[in-house]
């Protein structure tokens, strides 16, 4: 442990609510150290905190602070990026000097404590570097693992283990916050430009990417998707679906029964009829990338093997809410174009003969203003299309970009923007086929009610 985790007793969080911050604020609980902080609205996130003695408020105000936070001494402040520069509780810490860190700050302070594998990539971060800390956990090496979705094995996004070899870290492009960290090895998924309203460019973005590849340790690992080329001093691994470059890839993904199958060639061995445990093209390519890394590290066949069948996944992604004769439900957190390609593409792999019904909401003005034409093409490929207003997170509105305006720009016969009431009455009528859910915002508050409707209307399913 760092000099600075040891020196205060207690630590405050602001954004607590974050999957990122929980999982630092569950960490300092684990040390012993009075843990509050304070985030816009209560979840089931903050639930569960303060049921594990972290407390919580919800009011942007001093008055709202135990005074026993308030002792400038004993208290380290973190934050995230996402809190406003308006909100009140940081400016009164930070005009009164106590000391304040990041939460990408103090999560690079922690993970120098032991061997650190990274997973960076816009996407599938929080499935692979979940995947590798499951699979781990099935061998004798002790790991740490702070993880940015709850997964499904552990019910956490936080695992801690005495005395680590490993720490699994996902690691978040945002803000740059991966630049804080010191990867022994390291896992990047993809390079799809995003965060375009923090990097300004998608050189810039790149650039990142760059930065944080020349960080690994040189007695390390860079495994990389292929055409992800990025300068390292470590050796560097490639995996791919279906290539016959890649030094990893799968050479055939199939379904029976409705599990996932696929044939894995590696470097100087082949394993053939390996069942997943999660569907979805995405998902196998996430396999494959922590087979790689942990193949090299010497983790056993056996091992991994066990590891990818035993997987049951994370909460929001490409998650199975119901499924019955006629109607099958899902939420995922896609919420940029490649993501949502990839949801779409293994939804169409899994169930053929299925219309596919897709509630979308997009995630920031930002990020929609830079990619409505890839959302539109993307989105277009659902057989109907239902879309909310866009959920702003840290941003205020910008002139003309709307989820009307999205709308306009998708090519469809059968697309729709709802309010919440429109979309309810909807799903009241929905009969057969496939329902998804998808964004990165609020709109998993709507996944029971829509479980619920979904189970209201047919019950002699």
């Amino acid at each position: 442990m760092s000099t600075t985790e040891t020196t205060y007793s207690k630590v405050y969080f602001l954004g607590i609510g974050g999957i990122g911050m929980s999982a630092l604020a569950r960490y300092f609980l684990s040390e012993g150290k009075l843990v509050c902080g304070y985030d816009r609205n209560e979840s089931a996130l903050t639930i569960d905190l303060v049921r594990e003695g972290c407390e919580i408020h919800y009011i942007d105000e001093l008055s709202s602070i135990p005074t026993t936070f308030l002792e400038k001494k004993e208290v380290l402040i973190v934050y995230t990026p996402a809190i406003k520069s308006d909100n009140i509780i940081l400016n009164y810490f930070k005009e009164n000097d106590f000391p304040i860190m990041k939460r990408a700050e103090i999560l690079g302070l922690i993970t120098q404590t032991a061997k650190s594998l990274c997973v960076a990539g816009t996407h599938g971060k929080s499935t692979t570097s979940s995947l590798l800390a499951h699979i781990l956990n099935g061998t004798d090496k002790k790991f740490t693992a702070f993880l940015g979705a709850i997964a499904t094995n552990f019910n956490s996004n936080l695992v801690i283990q005495n005395d680590p070899e490993y720490m699994v870290v996902e690691a978040d492009e945002f803000d740059r916050s991966f630049l804080k960290l010191s990867p022994y090895s390291a896992i990047i998924t993809s390079a799809d430009p995003d965060h375009l309203d923090i990097y300004g460019s998608k050189e810039s973005f790149l650039d990142g990417f760059r930065q944080f590849a020349m960080k690994i340790d040189s007695a390390g690992l860079l495994v990389s998707k292929e055409g992800v080329d990025l300068p390292s001093d470590a050796r560097k691994i490639s995996y791919a679906l279906f290539s016959e470059t890649a030094d990893y890839s799968i050479d055939k993904l199939y379904y029976e029964n409705n599990v996932a199958f696929c044939d894995i060639r590696l470097k100087n061995d082949k394993w053939a009829h390996v069942e997943l445990g999660l569907a979805g093209i995405h998902n196998a390519e996430n396999a494959l990338a922590c087979v790689a890394l942990l193949t090299e590290l010497g983790i056993s066949s056996a091992s991994i093997i066990d590891g990818l069948q035993s997987f049951l996944g994370l909460k929001r992604r490409f998650e199975t809410i119901l499924q019955t004769e006629k109607v099958v439900f899902l939420d995922d957190y896609a919420h940029h174009p490649t993501e949502i390609d990839a949801l779409i593409s293994s939804l169409k792999m899994r169930y053929p003969l299925k219309k596919i019904t897709g509630v979308f909401q997009p995630h920031l003005f930002s990020r929609t203003k830079d990619f409505a034409s890839e959302f539109a093409r993307s989105l277009s490929a659902l057989d109907e299309v239902i879309l909310l207003p866009i959920y702003p997170a840290r941003e205020l509105p910008m002139e003309g970009v709307t989820s009307d305006w999205l709308l306009s720009l998708i090519e469809h016969s059968n697309k729709k923007r709802m309010s919440i009431d429109e979309l309810f009455e909807r799903v009241k009528e929905f009969e057969s086929g496939i329902f998804v859910t998808i964004g990165a915002g609020d709109i998993d508050r709507l996944v029971s009610p829509i479980k619920e409707l979904l189970i209201k209307n047919r019950p002699q399913e």
